[in-house]
């Protein structure tokens, strides 16, 4: 492995970071803030770890894909452990595993804070704890691939690494193209929040801020309480139509709006997406109508909210789910495992996986009244070859099994069922809230340091789709050529 062209590019990518870091001190500058020379340094020391490969190592046509494993893994965890510089500089409840754990919920869109009091935060560290969202929401390679033209060649390998397997299947274009592509989504839907929020009465800053983490599913908002601090029904609405779209292929929203394509309203797994949220929306508002809220409206506003918000990992919240009735609670797990579409800005194991598992499912019944049959699976006019199936059902299965190890250890440090299974599951899922006192009103300001610790490679873990991580983990990585 040539370890000097894996350093350049990391440099890259934390010159990519150092810039959003210049871009916050310069916020906090005109604010007057506190937060303004501990973001100026950290543009600064990031930036010249970013720049000094570059000056000594030079560009390579093509890189190999142990080498593209290696780059992506790595820019992740550079970019995390430089993204807690600002938080230790800035001091207040930041030490290193706490500013590390902000970080890592921050680049992995996952919105779990340790944070007590979100609103003493100075207005430049409030930026750059969004912007740490947008960065990681596209993914950290693929914003990078999208604007350095000078990556096109290793742009091939390094997004073929960065992109889920089933992500890839939505898009018809050349690697540049489709990276292009996903960029103009992106922007575009963030900016036309913005637009949104502000009309809707938010400040721009917050409109700003709040798109960010709603467009990468991510969750951090500039409020303690959420968006419930708005308590405002236009803005919740336009939340919930951006959450829904942020959960979509961005393939397919690209083709329909720009190419005239119809396929996102053929697409079985967007069809399931919609009718899941759509259909747990129904079953908690008369689940929450009459035991929790006297009011319809405000059962259907409250369901509405929280289910999307889960089902799509975005994680905001504008009632506190941990204390609503048991088939509500169990809805919210279930969004939190299964969240959105792959090709989206969605964690979780993937809408995607469920309709395979489905029709995994089917096949296998139909073979056993039939075993000589050859039964052949399509998702739309797709057929997905045997081994691409087995593979979908074990990630499902690795992923549960991860869920199931992690909830283990935090039980072992003391921390109660509920809180450490809905932590664990709404951390691997990149959701945010989980329930008890980890809930949509709560934080995990409590949990113990190792329990953060091992929270924040659940995140990783999650937000890489666990092979890679592990993969890089592994001591015969290294050995092998």
């Amino acid at each position: 492995m040539r370890y000097n062209i894996v350093l350049r590019y990391v440099g890259i990518v934390l010159l990519l970071n150092a810039l959003f870091l210049f871009i916050s001190s310069i916020i906090s500058g005109i604010n007057g803030d506190q937060a303004f020379l501990p973001l100026l340094y950290s543009s600064i020391v990031v930036g010249l770890f970013g720049a000094f490969p570059l000056i000594f190592v030079s560009a390579s046509g093509s890189i190999k894909n142990k080498e593209g494993l290696c780059i992506v893994v790595a820019s992740w965890l550079a970019s995390c452990f430089a993204g807690t510089l600002p938080y230790i500089l800035w001091g207040g409840e930041f030490n290193f595993t706490n500013a590390w754990f902000e970080s890592v919920s921050g680049y992995t869109t996952t919105g779990s804070s340790i944070l007590t009091n979100i609103e003493i935060l100075p207005m430049g560290l409030l930026f750059w704890r969004a912007a740490t969202h947008w960065i990681g929401g596209i993914g950290i390679i693929i914003f990078v691939l999208a604007v350095v033209p000078s990556m096109r060649i290793s742009g091939m390998v390094l997004s073929h690494v960065e992109l889920s397997p089933i992500a890839r299947d939505n898009f018809q274009h050349n690697t540049r193209k489709t990276l292009r592509i996903l960029l103009r989504v992106y922007v575009g839907l963030t900016l036309l929040e913005t637009i949104s929020l502000f009309m809707c009465g938010m400040n721009i800053f917050d409109a700003i801020t709040h798109s960010f983490a709603t467009i990468a599913t991510g969750g951090f908002s500039t409020k303690n309480l959420s968006i419930a601090h708005y308590n405002s029904v236009p803005i919740e609405i336009v939340i919930i139509i951006f959450m829904l779209l942020s959960g979509i292929h961005f393939g397919l929203i690209f083709s329909t709006i720009f190419e005239g394509s119809k396929k996102i309203y053929k697409s079985i797994v967007v069809r399931y997406y919609i009718l899941a949220i759509v259909t747990g929306i129904v079953l908690t508002t008369f689940n929450l109508y009459k035991d929790q809220y006297k009011n319809l409206f405000n059962a259907l506003r409250y369901a509405a909210f929280q289910i999307t918000s889960i089902g799509t990992s975005t994680g905001f919240a504008n009632a506190d789910s941990s204390i609503w009735p048991a088939l509500a609670q169990i809805l919210v797990i279930f969004f939190a495992l299964q969240c959105a579409c792959a090709g989206s800005t969605s964690g979780g194991i993937k809408a995607d996986r469920f309709v395979m598992l489905w029709k995994a499912v089917i096949k296998q019944l139909k073979l056993l009244r039939h075993p000589n049959a050859v039964i052949s699976v399509r998702i739309d006019d797709k057929i997905i070859k045997s081994d691409i199936l087995a593979m979908g059902v074990l990630y499902l299965c690795v992923y549960l099994g991860l869920v199931f190890i992690a909830t283990i250890f935090l039980v072992a440090l003391g921390v109660d069922m509920l809180s450490s299974f809905s932590g664990v599951v709404a951390t691997t899922g990149n959701v945010g809230p989980g329930l008890g006192t980890v809930g949509s009103m709560s934080n995990f300001s409590h949990i113990p340091s190792l329990g953060k610790w091992i929270l924040t490679g659940t995140m990783l873990l999650g937000r890489l789709e666990i092979y890679g991580l592990v993969l890089f983990m592994l001591p015969q990585f290294w050995k092998t050529n």
